[in-house]
């Protein structure tokens, strides 16, 4: 925009400081001083300075956001089409010196504070800057008729995972992006299935799809660095006709700061950051890796875990370590595990009152995972109550010594899973049996443990992960929240 030599006046209505300073303005025209008067949503108030002077709406806010103006009154003074100076809310002595005129606004208060200006408004700012700024998005713009419902444009267009999805449009597209310093086209992996590169950018953009505020969106790139990772094995589970989905486990203060649920209803459902941030990573899983119900993903009977999984783990009054800290990250930090998950499990014990018989309540329970006459093939997640967390804990035992004592349980005798054995043709081959007596139910490391759930009710629960046989197994990946 060019600027003619002389003063550029923004102000609004809705400001008492602009309403006060409006005889003022007056005064300054009347001493011949040139100036160009803009107001950002009624002119009606400046009736008396119209007489005088230009007064015009800066209706579409363009000229504000060119100027940059943060708080009205802003007075900028140009000269040969360059800004000079400017002038910002009412004191009389600084108005004064600035226009070179004594004794302004006889009868106001001295000084009086600006407001914030309508351009800077947190819905107008994205706004303005999609419309005049240097906003550019590497994802095309698919354009959608007047007449074409937009959630049903995203079903016709297969983008969807059965469920109703937030158009992505440019500005929500933008807004997401606000939340996170990486570059929209920073490459942050690559899809196992169809090595697609997962921009930052198209992450945004099925966050959006899945409902994601903002402010969840590091949490979101995290996970879905984490499963790029190949030692994750996304491909794999993916593909197999087995039950398994991605499962997060978020810890530290990112999970109450964002407002993740780690109590009543971890699982599901109600809490929308739980929801949405599961739901994102699935939804560049399909779109971007092309992981299609039917095509690459083949299981059987699918899962729910396929729409989201992911939660806080409780680490409210406990010396629990959380899983993240055992795995890896330090301590206090933000940070992300991805696991695999398939269903819950239920496991009840509302007897138990001390370590060694609760171990074997849950040890009974984990030895139905898969099969009962299945072992040495995959992991467990095993999600311990508050209150049975609580038995151990008032007993001196860390998640250590009750991962130990359970896989000191779970090391089963072959001669009754042999296929076959007790009228049941399913279970471990007759050469396995041949050669050991004993098996262990999961494999090395395999139990997962996290602490989940509110304070009431004596229930764990097992979410097995996906039975690979250790062939080509996935492994958890744990990330501290912006370290991709």
């Amino acid at each position: 925009m060019d600027f003619a030599d002389g003063f550029v006046v923004v102000v609004k209505e809705d400001c008492p400081t602009c309403q006060l300073v409006v005889p003022v303005l007056d005064e300054l025209v009347e001493h011949g001083l040139p100036m160009t008067i803009y107001a950002q949503d009624e002119v009606g108030f400046l009736e008396s300075v119209a007489e005088k002077t230009a007064v015009s709406l800066d209706q579409t806010l363009e000229l504000s956001y060119r100027l940059d103006i943060e708080t009205v009154p802003t007075i900028v003074q140009f000269q040969e089409g360059h800004e000079q100076a400017r002038l910002i809310g009412w004191q009389r002595e600084s108005w004064e010196q600035f226009f070179n005129v004594e004794k302004l606004g006889q009868g106001l208060p001295d000084w009086r504070p600006g407001c914030g200006a309508k351009n800077v408004e947190p819905q107008i700012k994205d706004l303005l800057e999609l419309r005049y700024g240097d906003v550019e998005m590497a994802s095309r713009i698919i354009a959608i008729s007047e007449m074409e419902d937009e959630i049903e444009a995203c079903y016709d267009r297969g983008w969807s995972d059965g469920m109703p999805l937030v158009p992505p449009t440019k500005l929500r597209v933008y807004r997401m992006l606000q939340a996170t310093d990486r570059n929209p086209n920073y490459v942050i992996g690559h899809m196992p299935h169809n090595h697609a590169p997962v921009t930052v950018e198209k992450v945004a953009i099925n966050a959006v799809m899945a409902g994601c505020k903002p402010e969840y969106f590091e949490v979101v790139l995290t996970a879905v660095s984490a499963a790029c990772d190949p030692k994750y094995g996304l491909r794999a589970f993916m593909a197999s006709t087995w039950f398994s989905a991605p499962v997060i486990v978020v810890n530290g203060p990112v999970a109450k700061k964002i407002g993740m649920e780690s109590g009543f209803s971890a699982f599901g459902s109600g809490n929308r950051a739980n929801a949405t941030i599961g739901r994102a990573l699935n939804l560049v899983v399909r779109n971007v890796g092309e992981v299609l119900p039917g095509e690459v993903s083949r299981s059987t009977m699918g899962s729910p875990g396929r729409y989201s999984f992911c939660f806080a783990e409780n680490e409210d009054n406990t010396s629990w370590l959380p899983i993240s800290s055992e795995y890896g990250a330090p301590a206090g930090e933000s940070a992300v595990t991805l696991l695999t998950g398939d269903g819950l499990q239920p496991i009840a014990d509302e007897r138990s009152r001390e370590p060694h018989s609760l171990i074997s309540s849950l040890a009974h329970g984990l030895r139905a995972v898969y099969h009962h006459k299945w072992g040495l093939d995959a992991d467990v997640v095993l999600a311990v109550s508050v209150e049975h967390s609580n038995v151990f804990e008032s007993a001196g035992w860390s998640k250590k010594m009750v991962r130990e004592a359970l896989e000191a349980q779970l090391v089963m005798e072959t001669e009754g899973m042999v296929r076959g054995a007790n009228g049941c043709a399913e279970g471990i081959p007759a050469e396995v049996a041949a050669r050991q007596s004993t098996i262990t139910k999961f494999l090395p490391g395999g139990i997962h443990i996290v602490r989940v759930g509110s304070a009431a009710g004596l229930y764990s629960a097992a979410i097995s992960c996906w039975p690979s046989g250790g062939d080509e197994g996935t492994q958890s990946v744990t990330r501290v929240i912006g370290d991709f």
